[in-house]
């Protein structure tokens, strides 16, 4: 046997036990002898690819494009491009993605029917749904799938057609019936029928349902399943380290912040090549915590880095020029997001936008927000959802000095966050109790859901919260002049800040004088971004 033939039969045999180290080694070092064949040059761009070397993986794969369409290897030639549509958009570069995809239908077209078929409809679909938001092409496709995965016997197309029934019922507002398709789905997947690079596709789009649905507990248990399933992948780069950001998400909802910060900036930067979407949603979450912890510059390169991955960084960075007084144009961001997203997507966003629109005095917006977040929470039914509208309820309804009817959404929200061990969210909510209750008189309450607050904010390094909850009042204001600039500066009148503190209008005038002097301003506007900026809003 010549040393060819020994690297080839040994890089063979890694690639068959997925030591993919080994496998690109040796199938590498074989190409320096001589061409390696078809087979072999796939092997040795899976490899690369697996290890996160991105440019050698797409190199060798479009190589073998080239020579299987040379050779007359038509349904060779469309799975490359078929693959290569995947990666390129795993990477996040939608523009070669779909120029794949249109290459592998041309070179598919006038062959009869072939797995690759079925394999171009899912991610023709899964591409549609995800950024038309229509879940009806992927409903029609999943039938076409099944009744494929029966005339050529692929589990893998069985298992596509039930991620896209899936898919397209939770997007259609049946979550529970959509991931029942989901789990059955998985069966081929845990069977080892469906190739793994699809497999790991499947893993993610799932994971990242349920965390756009805010269904944090089932989004666990999809994290601990990609973790399994990536634990027996020989250490690969790309979903080890995909793994590891969907745990750090649910360990940030759940406050471990310090764990977090050390590790996604990172991690982040390392998939940023290769899994862009991922990447992204990793800078946000970095951003998100600089944020609440008052590091705002970091919070803005993080945002940065987000969107050069090809994330849009909203909410995040809308909270942010909200939390420097700049009302308008968070509202302003929020907006163009909001009106390019899917429902999913504004779900996410609308709770923010209800604060912002309250914050720039836009009180008909911030119902109209409120009012379609608890219809999509109607619709989708996800604890995420249900918390979301009944906390936005509340902000508006404080909004309006309407503290008793405030306690019942507010109470639904907690209860939900604690269930969720959202660590930030249930102190944002004690905090909106604390106030709720200290305008009803109930002076006990208030006090012990104050004190809750800024334990929380105090453990999470939260310094804002903690300063405007526990540190001297900026600006020489009293205690009374800050509530008053709070309520003003979200938008509420003199009248409704006159009802929620028990005051008379005529005091309220008196108060917003001595606060216009104290801290410089000679206008409302000016003085809510006074407050943002002081953190006293």
């Amino acid at each position: 046997m010549t040393e060819l033939d020994q690297l080839l039969a040994s890089g063979r045999e890694a690639f068959a036990r997925r030591d993919w180290s080994a496998a690109e080694r040796d199938l590498r070092e074989a190409s320096g002898h001589a061409p390696l064949p078809a087979g072999d040059l796939g092997a040795l761009a899976d490899s690369a690819w697996w290890l996160g070397d991105i440019a050698a993986a797409l190199a060798n794969a479009e190589e073998l494009y080239r020579r299987l369409t040379e050779s007359g290897d038509r349904a060779g030639a469309a799975m490359t491009a078929i693959e290569l549509s995947l990666r390129w958009g795993t990477r996040g570069d939608l523009a070669l993605a779909s120029g794949w995809l249109s290459r592998a239908r041309r070179t598919l077209s006038g062959l009869e029917a072939l797995p690759a078929y079925g394999y171009l409809q899912y991610l023709e679909a899964t591409m549609t749904m995800d950024f038309e938001g229509d879940p009806g092409p992927a409903a029609g496709a999943a039938e076409t799938l099944e009744a494929m995965a029966r005339t050529c016997s692929d589990p893998a197309l069985a298992c596509f057609s039930r991620v896209l029934s899936g898919l397209a019922l939770a997007r259609a507002g049946d979550v529970e019936a959509g991931f029942r398709c989901l789990d059955e789905a998985m069966l081929p997947v845990l069977a080892g029928e469906v190739p793994a690079e699809w497999s790991g596709d499947i893993y993610c789009t799932v994971t990242h349902l349920c965390h756009a649905l805010g269904d944090y507990a089932r989004m666990r248990s999809w994290t601990d399943a990609l973790q399994r399933w990536t634990a027996g992948m020989s250490g690969t780069f790309v979903y080890a380290h995909v793994t590891r950001v969907h745990e750090l998400q649910l360990l940030s909802i759940e406050g471990s912040w310090a764990e977090v910060l050390r590790e996604i900036g990172p991690l982040s930067e390392v998939l940023a090549g290769a899994h862009g979407w991922m990447a992204g949603a990793g800078f946000c979450e970095l951003g998100d915590i600089l944020r609440l912890r008052g590091d705002w510059a970091g919070a803005r390169a993080a945002y940065a880095s987000a969107r050069e991955a090809g994330v849009d960084p909203q909410p995040g960075e809308a909270l942010l020029l909200l939390a420097s007084g700049r009302n308008t144009e968070a509202l302003e961001r929020l907006g163009r997001s909001l009106g390019e997203g899917t429902a999913l997507d504004r779900a996410r966003l609308l709770l923010p936008a209800t604060e912002a629109a309250l914050a720039a005095g836009q009180r008909a917006l911030a119902e109209a927000y409120c009012a379609e977040l608890e219809q999509s929470a109607a619709r989708f039914a996800s604890p995420g959802f249900l918390a979301r509208a009944a906390h936005a309820r509340a902000i508006v309804l404080l909004a309006a000095g309407r503290h008793a009817a405030a306690l019942d959404p507010l109470e639904a929200a907690i209860r939900i966050y604690r269930l969720q061990h959202a660590r930030y969210s249930i102190a944002a909510v004690h905090e909106l109790l604390a106030a709720c209750r200290q305008a009803l008189g109930q002076q006990g309450a208030a006090a012990a859901d104050r004190a809750t607050a800024l334990a929380i904010y105090r453990g999470l390094g939260a310094q804002p919260d903690v300063r405007r909850l526990d540190g001297p009042l900026p600006g020489g204001l009293t205690a009374r002049e800050t509530e008053v600039l709070a309520l003003v500066s979200r938008g509420a009148s003199n009248r409704e800040v006159a009802a929620a503190l028990v005051l008379s209008e005529k005091t309220v005038g008196r108060h917003l004088a001595n606060i216009f002097a104290k801290i410089g301003v000679t206008s409302r506007t000016a003085a809510a971004g006074w407050a943002r900026e002081h953190h006293v809003a």
